[in-house]
């Protein structure tokens, strides 16, 4: 388990308190990580903390201002913003459950994995997972954690459970502005046979180990031909833009065509090799 949780503190259910600790359950994947070049000198571009008349300045002389008007400013250090006093600051309390997939999808932020903070609080940790198992229910309440209050859900996860934040209302677009100009048709009998028969031969349970990132991949295979490169410049493949079916013709002709060709497998991730024994 990791050294040190993201957040500590109780979910309280009632009058039941179960103190528990949160992990995140996610990190970062790979990438290719660039910097900012000055290219005639090929030296690495830097960035100074600077104020308008005065110039650099130090760290610790910078603190957070919110403006109230243009211009004017209102100036919090770090310990009035800490000492905020919220209740979801140290206790999660589970103040309504919902039907498992009532929350729509979109809402859904960051995964957190929630465990019990010591033995004392195991056995009532387990009934509580247990129950909302057997209900078929997710928990939401509000906790506050670096800054911010989130809504959170919380649901069974194998012998612990899963925290997650999700978005309010008002940080989620609405569908209707993006999907007004689709049309409200029914789509012909025989296409919607042939797109589910599709959907059919490509179906199979989801295994995260199964995809990789292939951008990552072409990236790294770019910079080590450059690196490579007498010249130093490098052949690039032309993107080339799929065709776009203009009838019901072409779209028929395409699944049934879709359906002729073997299922494909997504790109197995890359294993470590295999550690020699001593």
């Amino acid at each position: 388990m990791p050294a040190r949780a993201y957040w500590q503190g109780q979910i309280r259910l009632a009058l039941v308190s179960i103190p528990v600790e949160i992990y995140s359950a996610t990190k970062s994947g790979a990438s290719v990580a660039f910097r900012q070049i000055h290219e005639p000198s090929g030296k690495p571009i830097h960035y100074e903390k600077v104020v308008d008349g005065i110039g650099p300045v130090d760290r610790d002389e910078i603190m957070k201002g919110f403006e109230y008007e243009k211009g004017e400013y209102v100036l919090l250090d770090e310990d009035e913003i800490a000492g905020v006093k919220l209740e979801s600051k140290k206790t999660l309390e589970l103040t309504q459950f919902v039907d498992v997939g009532e929350v729509d999808a979109i809402y859904y932020d960051k995964p957190y994995y929630v465990v019990p903070a010591d033995d004392l609080a195991e056995e009532a940790f387990i009934v509580l997972r247990e129950a909302m198992r057997r209900a078929k229910k997710v928990g939401l309440g509000q906790l506050a954690m670096r800054g911010r209050e989130y809504v959170i859900s919380l649901k069974p996860c194998g012998r612990g459970m899963v925290l997650e934040t999700l978005r309010y209302a008002d940080e989620v677009n609405a569908a209707a502005s993006y999907f007004r100009d689709i049309p409200d048709a029914k789509p012909d009998a025989d296409l919607l046979d042939l797109a589910t028969t599709l959907i059919d031969k490509k179906s199979g349970k989801f295994d995260a180990r199964e995809f990789h990132d292939r951008y990552v991949d072409a990236l790294k295979d770019l910079i080590d031909r450059k690196r490579k490169s007498k010249s130093g410049k490098v052949s690039l493949d032309k993107d080339d833009a799929p065709a776009k079916g203009s009838n019901v013709v072409d779209l028929m002709a395409a699944l049934k065509k879709s359906l002729d060709k073997p299922a494909a497998k997504p790109a197995a991730a890359k294993k470590a090799p295999a550690k020699k024994r001593a």
